[in-house]
């Protein structure tokens, strides 16, 4: 699939066949090897960087700007006097763990925009090689040698260009090499699982041993076909949404099993889980167990209950560490009791979805993806209210 970029995609194709040191990685395209004057007046070679849109998963689209980056010293005229005309910033910018900027170019043509990669590599590739030929006639731009293309992360069926769009892939290594385990993939949990996807997590383990039925459709993200009910009156939810999302995200694992006693042992090996489940005694044996395992964990509570001819709701998200986790004997109960407000099982697609984020957003501020000033183990948002109550916080 890989190769299949080039071959599909005939500006990338011809600055391949042309010798430009081409490399894709992620959502950019590098272009190595290009010849630059220095303020010494001195010749050297940097690398253009582009951000690729993709029309599909192996074809570049249309041009998202008429920008580029460069990674080198302050390209020069070939007397040393800086390139201002193209020269839009010289601010270093990290796009990517792997990639880091020195200059943002802005040359625009008369048209507006480029054609495509080939024409915008091109155009920027002669301004600064032009003037690296005036003191070498014998330099190239290209040395046909790199050819190395990454459809990006690993964990992903295609590139990642929302993170690239938004230069923001630098903060994806948060997320190397995390093993994630959601325990119950229902109305909440099927959230969770469609927000981590998203994430290059290294893998993520579903765990339901429950029958996909009708209403969970009212109540997951998406749509499923009538006929995947007809056809499949036994499908399972693990099943259904490694259909799904494996579409997207190469390591989802699902497990057709409910966690027990006897088989929570082997969650030693999750970075992080999430617990989704509607059962008190359930969630209080997961919770003890993972904190005897030393696993950070979130678990996530929905209540809703009927009052005259509205519905009200409370939304929890507590999470626990090794190092916090005294809060949890008055945050999760142990027993069933008659008037639980979850066991009345009032699941709205919305509040699970916000459930679900709001716990996907305290696991990204726990990775220090997002910024955490507060550090609460605790939320709670109600619903007549609007309300956010942030309690626990690590001493």
């Amino acid at each position: 699939m890989l190769q299949q970029l080039i071959n599909h995609s005939p500006d990338l194709k011809k600055l391949s066949d042309e010798g430009f040191a081409i490399e894709v990685n992620g959502g950019h395209l590098l272009v190595h090897q290009i010849p630059y004057v220095n303020s010494k007046c001195e010749i050297k070679y940097g690398t253009i960087v582009a951000v690729l849109n993709f029309a599909t998963p192996n074809k570049t689209g249309r041009q998202p700007d008429h920008t580029v980056h460069f990674c080198g010293e302050t390209p020069c005229d070939h007397k040393g006097a800086p390139l201002t005309a193209i020269i839009n910033n010289s601010n270093i910018n990290k796009l990517t763990d792997a990639i880091t900027v020195n200059h943002y170019f802005s040359s625009k043509p008369a048209c507006g925009y480029y054609q495509d990669y080939y024409e915008k590599i091109s155009t920027y590739t002669e301004i600064l090689t032009s003037q690296a030929r005036k003191l070498d006639q014998n330099v190239s731009s290209k040395p046909g040698l790199l050819q190395k293309i990454y459809a990006g992360s690993d964990v992903f069926s295609y590139p990642d260009t929302n993170s690239a769009k938004a230069e923001i892939e630098y903060l994806n290594r948060k997320y190397r090499n995390k093993k994630i385990a959601i325990i119950g993939v229902g109305g909440t949990g099927s959230y969770i699982l469609d927000l981590v996807s998203k994430t290059p997590v290294k893998e993520i383990h579903i765990y339901d041993g429950d029958v996909f039925e009708i209403n969970n459709a009212f109540r997951a993200p998406g749509a499923i076909s009538a006929d995947r009910f007809y056809n499949d009156s036994e499908l399972k939810k693990v099943d259904y949404f490694y259909d799904v999302y494996s579409k997207m995200h190469t390591g989802i694992k699902p497990h057709d099993v409910y966690v027990k006693e006897y088989n929570i042992d082997e969650f030693v090996d999750y970075d992080f889980v999430f617990i989704s489940v509607d059962k008190n005694e359930v969630r209080s044996m997961l919770t003890q167990k993972l904190v005897q395992l030393g696993v950070s964990f979130i678990d996530v509570g929905l209540g809703v209950n009927k009052v005259d001819d509205c519905l009200i709701g409370t939304i929890r998200v507590t999470m626990a560490t090794k190092d916090v986790n005294e809060h949890l004997g008055h945050r999760i109960g142990s027993s069933e009791v008659e008037e639980n407000e979850y066991n009345a099982n009032i699941q709205i697609a919305e509040l699970n979805c916000l459930n679900a984020t709001l716990a996907v957003i305290r696991w990204k501020k726990y990775l220090c993806y997002y910024q955490d000033l507060k550090n609460e183990h605790n939320n709670l948002y109600f619903l007549n209210t609007g309300k956010v109550i942030n309690e626990d916080f690590k001493a």
